[in-house]
């Protein structure tokens, strides 16, 4: 995980389910690029068509709430997007990003859709560069971090087991 990004700003509210997200019809895969083909599509249907590398989610409170299914977090690393920031998080969302290797960060800042927005994970700062407002967050405990550089649960257990990229 790279401790500093930024993109354009997706704004979304309180409450975005993960049937928001990525539809349940689409759940057919676990490939992150065929995923993000449907995210937000039934909300917002310019999102999986103009997202691009990089792009910040942000969003309100309770961001992630629903169903426990990996296929949300993932769907957006598909499409690119580098971090979600809300207010708040589902717990089983925020658990999910997080073995992933998505960012997710509480925090609340003043955004309008596609704003410029930088984030510098190791400092816990966002800046929304369209307006010059900034914010500070908790960063992650050393442990998470690592886990987080390593790409998720699942590279950092194989690099502790010792199995190459194959198995």
């Amino acid at each position: 995980m790279k401790s500093h990004f930024g993109g354009k700003a997706w704004v979304f509210g309180d409450n975005v389910d993960t049937d928001q997200i990525i539809p349940a019809e689409y759940l057919v895969t676990m490939n992150s690029a065929e995923l993000a083909k449907h995210a937000f599509v039934k909300v917002m249907p310019e999102f999986p068509v103009n997202v691009k590398e990089g792009d910040v989610i942000v969003a309100g409170r309770n961001f992630g709430c629903g169903s426990s299914r990996e296929h949300a977090p993932r769907a957006l690393m598909g499409a690119g997007v580098s971090c979600v920031i809300a207010e708040s998080f589902a717990r089983i969302f925020f658990r999910n990003a997080i073995n992933i290797g998505l960012p997710v960060i509480e925090a609340t800042l003043e955004v309008d859709q596609g704003d410029d927005i930088e984030v510098d994970v190791s400092k816990g700062v966002v800046r929304n560069d369209s307006s010059g407002k900034e914010t500070t967050f908790a960063s992650y405990p050393p442990f998470v971090m690592m886990l987080m550089e390593k790409g998720g649960l699942v590279p950092y257990t194989k690099e502790r087991l010792g199995c190459t990229r194959s198995e």
